[in-house]
């Protein structure tokens, strides 16, 4: 028995400094709260909130120059980026076709002009037997008919012979505007068919140093743009560059794709280098707020919920069902809003809440506002790491054997 007493007093022993043990161990590894989670300090200053969409650069004026009658290319006189200017011949197409046409009417309006002078000749005749009463006034009355109808003829003739001229310039196709080809689509020997709709042969951007940008807006963001706003704007040819632009207008004409819908919104850029290109893609950001020397807070503060504050917010909602806005109902007085936030603070070793007043962000600072939070204050941004992988303390258990 003395054996067994013993062995039970030394168990004693060893589970009292096992005890011991723990409890300063315990002691030792209790962190802080400032030790458990990441914090950051209220601040103030300025923030502007913008909104951003990608576009496409064109010219302001871009002319489609076509051809209003069929034929083959015979010359061609640009080339792409060639400067042209205002009634320079651009191309020309075979007009043996209309120089025949034309040789045609001059002969029929030749055929014509005799007709003309026979009827005049026998209008006179007739009036001159009709006065002598040679001929009736039936006959007198079909001389005038014929003389009227032919030259009638002749005018029509005539007519014919115009139209064919004009046919025949329309096959030298000339620049409307002075400005730069940007897109050729025709080469010598191309025959162009005109039959059904003019076809384009040449663009022409009438000023490359006066540019737009279309830009599609989400429907969400297009309440806050307004014509005359300054935007911003980046291409990948120049990435460590910005550029300036201003709203040039907002068109009414939406863009529906798979229930998404867009507005065009037309921005207008500056380029006296020329050096932004035609289809270039802009990253557009336009600055619709901007509010000067107030609270600002991370906006990692705004999102961090505790961990028991997560579990109690997940059973309400298991407990209460879906929410007022799931069910379709109508937001209650009172009712947590998009304008309202909650960050977390350490107070007497202790977390706290605070209800802020949200404005604005700029996508890392939210403005705020609130009686209890001053600059320099600490929120709290997120659960240190190794805390976070660390077991809880208050799960650990001893299993007595």
């Amino acid at each position: 028995m003395s054996q067994i007493i013993k062995k039970i007093i030394l168990l004693i022993i060893l589970l009292g400094l096992a005890g011991g043990a723990f409890y300063y161990y315990k002691k030792r590894t209790t962190l802080q709260p400032e030790q458990l989670y990441r914090l950051q300090e209220i601040t103030q200053g300025d923030v502007a909130q913008s909104v951003s969409a990608n576009g496409t650069l064109n010219p302001v004026t871009l002319i489609s120059v076509g051809a209003q009658v069929s034929g083959r290319v015979s010359k061609l006189y640009v080339d792409f980026n060639d400067h042209v200017e205002k009634g320079q011949i651009l191309l020309e197409l075979d007009d043996a076709l209309f120089t025949s046409q034309i040789a045609q009417s001059e002969g029929n309006v030749r055929n014509m002009q005799a007709s003309v002078e026979l009827a005049q000749a026998n209008e006179a005749r007739i009036r001159s037997l009709f006065a002598q009463e040679y001929v009736s006034k039936q006959e007198l009355d079909q001389a005038v008919q014929a003389l009227k109808s032919a030259r009638a003829q002749l005018d029509t003739a005539h007519g014919q012979l115009r139209r064919d001229k004009t046919n025949q310039s329309y096959s030298v196709i000339r620049s409307p505007v002075s400005g730069v080809v940007v897109d050729r689509v025709v080469d010598v020997g191309q025959t162009v068919a005109a039959s059904f709709q003019t076809p384009t042969l040449i663009k022409i951007a009438q000023d490359l140093s006066k540019m737009q940008i279309d830009s599609s807006f989400a429907e969400a963001d297009i309440g806050k743009i307004k014509v005359g706003q300054k935007a911003k704007f980046s291409v990948d040819a120049f990435q460590n560059r910005n550029f300036d632009g201003l709203v040039k207008q907002l068109r009414l004409n939406p863009t529906i794709t798979t229930n998404v819908v867009t507005y065009d919104v037309v921005i207008s850029v500056d380029n006296p280098e020329q050096i932004l290109l035609p289809g270039m893609t802009a990253y557009v950001n336009i600055m619709v707020a901007k509010h000067d020397n107030v609270l600002l807070a991370p906006n990692a503060a705004l999102r961090f919920r505790p961990k028991q504050d997560e579990s109690q917010t997940a059973k309400a909602t298991l407990t209460e069902g879906p929410s007022q806005s799931q069910r379709g109902g109508k937001k209650k007085a009172g009712q947590e809003d998009l304008s309202s936030g909650k960050v977390y603070v350490i107070r007497d070793g202790k977390l706290s809440p605070i209800r802020v007043s949200v404005g604005i962000s700029d996508g890392r600072f939210t403005e705020i506002t609130s009686d209890d939070l001053k600059i320099n204050d600490k929120v709290i941004v997120g659960e240190n790491q190794a805390n976070s992988e660390a077991p809880s303390s208050s799960t650990m258990r001893f299993r007595m054997f």
